[in-house]
């Protein structure tokens, strides 16, 4: 993991998500969705370590994890702290990002995005660019939102997206 998503799941790469301290279940349900193809893994080339520069994916990296092996994976990294990534935000978006998370998003992704415990992964102070590609993915149909998310996620507009991408992005 460390290889493309840093120590201990601290991306220093801001189109890499930072993993370390999400949920041990949302680790190990991606890890699944990456397995089965039920989400999207574009090509990537590894960031650090002794293959650096191969190219790979998430679908082929998690395809040769075995059930324990994902287990073990899961609970190394939801034991290892969120590390917020250093990033710039646009002040004025963020307020109304806010806004839009207290009125659409906070019963899912509590305290701001920032709770593990919620078991929708942490959105704040992820990697802006990261938010917003996944934000794509789950416009254009390519990764399958969840269920209850898509109701509201339909409803936002362009600029709607980007204020939450700069509300969660603002967290230092």
């Amino acid at each position: 993991c460390a290889e493309c998503h840093g120590k201990d799941g601290a991306s220093t790469e801001s189109d890499v998500p930072i993993i370390g301290g999400y949920s041990a279940k949302y680790l190990a349900d991606s890890l699944a969705n990456y397995k089965n193809k039920a989400r999207p893994c574009p090509q990537t080339k590894l960031r650090a370590g002794p293959h650096k520069g191969d190219s790979t994916d998430m679908c082929t990296i998690a395809g040769k994890l075995s059930d324990e092996d994902v287990k073990l994976v899961a609970g190394y990294l939801a034991a290892k702290p969120f590390v917020r990534a250093r990033q710039s935000a646009d002040a004025a978006k963020a307020a109304r990002g806010l806004q839009i998370q207290e009125a659409h998003c906070k019963k899912c992704h509590e305290d701001g995005g920032s709770s593990a415990d919620d078991d929708a992964g942490i959105l704040a102070g992820q990697w802006m660019p990261y938010i917003r590609h996944t934000f794509e993915e789950f416009s254009s149909g390519q990764r399958p939102i969840p269920k209850k998310m898509k109701p509201k996620f339909t409803e936002l507009t362009k600029d709607d997206v980007e204020a939450l991408v700069n509300y969660f992005g603002s967290f230092k």
